[in-house]
């Protein structure tokens, strides 16, 4: 048994969209994760409850909404239309956005608790030697919280290959476009195409399995590395 054209698109997409999720997530959750750690504003509660809201939240939910918003008759879609650009939903700049939001949780919150964990002493000790608040973040927060940035950013990456309500309702099965791995499988369970729905869910147990795997034998390592 081997994989068709149309597998390895999806699965390349796949790979694809969980590369550019995890870069993106990155750049976005380490200046939020540091902001939820030392903010002491009101609106700090708000906002970590908005930003894990994705954990409760049903896929489809999020996906209908998203749908709604960045749509021609959305107010983020209108917006995109009067500029002369092309609406979102149905392509893969509309997979991105979704999977971002959808897997936000899962590298702010482990960034977030690897930046608490190094305490003030450290940023103390750095002030006294005359090193800028951007100097402390650099040579001392991103070191130590370094166990944090890898957790956040393989459990952004493995996520977003599992995704499937979010990816469906606002990219749909565009083959070669929008059409990832999830939605593959859900094509041939369809079909009664069980024979390569098993091949592609299989692909995917074990590589959920090898990525919880490395994150439980190696998390210790990294973290003592980081300490």
């Amino acid at each position: 048994m081997t994989l068709s054209a149309a597998d390895l698109s999806a699965i390349t997409l796949t790979l694809k969209l969980a590369a550019v999720t995890t870069l993106l997530l990155m750049l976005i959750a380490t200046p939020l994760a540091w902001w939820l750690t030392h903010t002491h504003a009101r609106l700090r509660a708000a906002v970590t409850a908005l930003v894990s809201l994705p954990l409760v939240l049903p896929p489809t939910v999020l996906g209908f909404y998203l749908l709604v918003l960045l749509g021609p008759q959305g107010q983020v879609g209108q917006w995109m239309l009067a500029l002369g650009l092309d609406t979102l939903p149905f392509s893969f700049g509309g997979l991105v956005v979704g999977s971002v939001l959808f897997s936000l949780p899962f590298a702010v919150q482990p960034i977030a608790n690897a930046f608490a964990a190094i305490g003030a002493r450290p940023f103390e000790v750095a002030a006294t030697l005359r090193a800028n608040a951007w100097d402390r973040f650099r040579s001392v927060a991103v070191p130590l919280a370094r166990p944090g940035f890898i957790t956040a950013a393989v459990l952004a990456f493995a996520h977003t290959v599992g995704e499937f309500g979010v990816v469906l309702m606002l990219g749909g099965n565009i083959p070669g476009e929008t059409r990832v791995l999830s939605v593959a499988i859900y094509d041939h369970v369809e079909a009664i195409d069980y024979p390569n729905a098993h091949l592609l869910s299989a692909g995917l147990v074990l590589f959920s399995f090898v990525v919880l795997l490395m994150l439980g034998r190696y998390g210790g390592h990294w973290q003592k590395v980081a300490t």
